[in-house]
């Protein structure tokens, strides 16, 4: 299968692409991966990437399509692929459409992990991770440390994001709705689009994905 994933930040984009791909035996590629990959290696598209990113500017959408392009034309994406972070507007996602057509490809599906803002903003600002090791991640709501500002795992502090704060938060949401949420409408249009609520444990999700993209 070949999906596109979207979703409000803190939708659980990463966590379900990872299960569904997994579940589907296709590659999860992502745009965090794509631009790690490109830069660490040096590519040619990795350095111009860099560049911007240095000056604190965005990376062109052709920087990106083209890491896509490379990326999606490998031998292990040839069965499918499910693509998380792209397109991330609707010049990118023609852009998509006009890569897959030239390689007698299309999508088969778009799936939209719906949340309500204010769950959003609740799952991202109560986050707390641990300045020793960023992979012990807590939540003053869902997954509470025993004693607060103190890391079950390691003893060590706890502490929120800059980028987690609430007004942070919902700029990142006008972002997406002004950027991202169009392409939703352009997949629409196509018949692609599987909607789901993505509230619930983790496998439930997952479960709920497999079968709205079954059907």
């Amino acid at each position: 299968m070949r999906i596109v994933l979207v979703g409000p930040p803190g939708a659980g984009k990463g966590t379900q692409a990872a299960f569904l791909a997994k579940n589907l035996s296709i590659p999860h590629i992502s745009t965090g991966d794509l631009f790690r990959a490109n830069i660490s290696q040096g590519t040619a598209l990795g350095v111009e990437a860099k560049g911007y990113m240095d000056r604190g500017e965005l990376v062109p959408d052709e920087v990106t399509i083209g890491m896509a392009k490379d990326r999606m034309e490998q031998s292990d994406a040839e069965g499918g692929f499910l693509l998380d972070g792209f397109p991330r507007n609707v010049s990118q996602a023609e852009a998509l459409d006009v890569m897959l057509k030239a390689a007698g490809m299309k999508l088969d599906a778009v799936l939209d992990l719906e949340v309500e803002e204010d769950e959003v903003v609740k799952r991202i600002a109560g986050r707390r991770i641990c300045r020793n090791d960023s992979s012990h991640v807590f939540h003053v709501s869902y997954a509470a440390p025993k004693t607060e500002g103190v890391c079950d795992k390691c003893g060590g502090e706890l502490y929120q994001r800059g980028d987690d704060t609430e007004d942070t938060v919902r700029n990142r949401l006008d972002v997406y709705h002004t950027q991202t949420e169009p392409i939703i409408d352009y997949y629409k249009a196509q018949g692609l689009v599987v909607t789901i609520s993505a509230l619930g444990e983790v496998n439930e999700i997952t479960q709920r994905a497999m079968d709205a993209l079954q059907k």
